[in-house]
């Protein structure tokens, strides 16, 4: 008698990560679209995607031009956060003692919520840009602080080794060594912190502005304009998508800098 060997099941069919992605994302412009056309959700508190978008085509001019202020103070706060968070981090990440003093500082001040110390920068600095940009400088700050500190750790030591053997100086061994190897992590850090400076930009318009993205959601708030709040939200929400695919090309660009990471101590 003979037993029958069960045939391996067929591997079933996966969806591509694209098609996954565009499908969610049509699903989202259809039931956008359609919930408040049914009447399943009240237009005051989501108006249909076509209203949104041809509130947003009509108010071009002013959209434009808040977006152009917010970008601007984006762009001011991105280089002081990113400068200073990078920098800092794979300075502090390369000696031991700094590390072990600013490693716990830093985590303990990034659990502070930064909202709450807002008005505090008003006080500071008024209500003018400054004050907005010195509060998302300082939001994006310690993430990258942190991510690239840690990336540092991630580095192979053999690279710190054979550095010091050629007796680089520090300048040397923080820009031929230490950043090709923990390029993906620095580039993970600038990731969020890039992305907090932009939340930390339209925040500070929402709550104290004349100008920008987050003024002109408030302004058209207060009105109960709906689709032009929706409007504001969607130019937002494109920003931060081009942000991301942004990032999304550096690592494409810098891949041929990818060392090998390994666990060690880079510490001095």
């Amino acid at each position: 008698m003979t037993l029958a060997v069960p045939s391996a099941a067929a591997p079933r069919p996966r969806i591509a990560p694209r098609t996954l992605q565009a499908l969610i994302g049509l699903a989202v412009i259809v039931l956008w679209e359609a919930l408040p056309r049914a009447g399943l959700i009240a237009s005051l508190f989501l108006p249909p995607l076509s209203e949104t978008l041809s509130a947003l085509v009509s108010g071009w001019r002013d959209y434009g031009f808040h977006l152009l202020v917010s970008l601007r103070a984006i762009g001011i706060s991105m280089l002081i956060a990113c400068g200073l968070g990078i920098g800092g981090g794979l300075l502090a990440g390369s000696i031991a003692p700094v590390r072990r003093v600013a490693q716990p500082l830093a985590s303990g001040l990034y659990a502070v919520p930064f909202v709450i110390l807002y008005p505090l920068f008003t006080a500071w600095f008024g209500i003018g840009p400054q004050a907005k940009i010195a509060f998302a400088s300082i939001y994006g700050l310690l993430p990258c602080f942190l991510g690239t500190m840690a990336g540092v750790q991630t580095i192979d030591r053999h690279y710190v080794t054979v550095a010091r053997s050629m007796r680089a100086t520090r300048w040397q061994m923080i820009s031929r060594v230490l950043l090709p190897a923990a390029i993906p992590t620095v580039l993970s850090a600038f990731r969020i912190g890039g992305a907090l400076v932009i939340v930390g930009v339209v925040v500070a318009e929402l709550l104290t502005s004349a100008e920008g993205i987050g003024y002109l959601i408030t302004r058209y708030r207060t009105l109960l304009d709906s689709p032009r709040v929706f409007a504001g939200i969607l130019v937002v929400v494109a920003l931060v998508f081009a942000f991301d695919g942004l990032v999304r090309l550096c690592e494409r660009r810098t891949r041929h800098w990818r060392l090998s990471t390994r666990s060690g101590d880079t510490g001095s």
